[in-house]
Parts: C-alpha cells; structure tokens; sequence
C-alpha cells in the first residue's frame, strides 16, 4: 500500500515536472535548479511522511528550542 502511494506521488511530481519544465526558459539555468531541487525535497518529504506519519512537525521544533529561552527571560 505504500509503495502505492509512492508511485502515485511520484507520478504525480513527474506530470508537474513535464507540464512546468518547458517553461522555463533555456537560459535561466538557477530556476530550473531551484525548481528540481524544490520538487526533489517535496518528494522527499513526501516519502518520509507516508512511512513516518507521527513525525513531529516544524512547530514543534521551534518550541523545542525556544521554551527554555522563554522560561529563564520570565
């Protein structure tokens, strides 16, 4: 079932791939590195979350860090 859900993932960023890439011009060489860089870490993403569904998100990051700094300027 996940492996499923992979294949339609990355079906899917392959289609936005096809559709968005040749839009890009030719010459700006840095956006379509931005582009596939981005769309790459999206389905990483992607892929951890369907095998990890209770990671914890980047909110919960940021109180982790930031809850001791709040209790010692209290």
């Amino acid at each position: 079932m996940k492996l499923l859900a992979i294949a339609a993932i990355t079906l899917l960023l392959y289609m936005m791939m096809l559709f968005d890439w040749p839009k890009i011009k030719r010459h700006q060489r840095r956006e379509k590195a931005a582009f596939a860089a981005i769309t790459v870490f999206g389905w990483g993403l992607a892929v951890l979350l369907i095998f990890f569904p209770d990671i914890h998100g980047p909110s919960q990051l940021i109180d982790a860090i930031f809850k001791p700094l709040g209790k010692t300027l209290e």
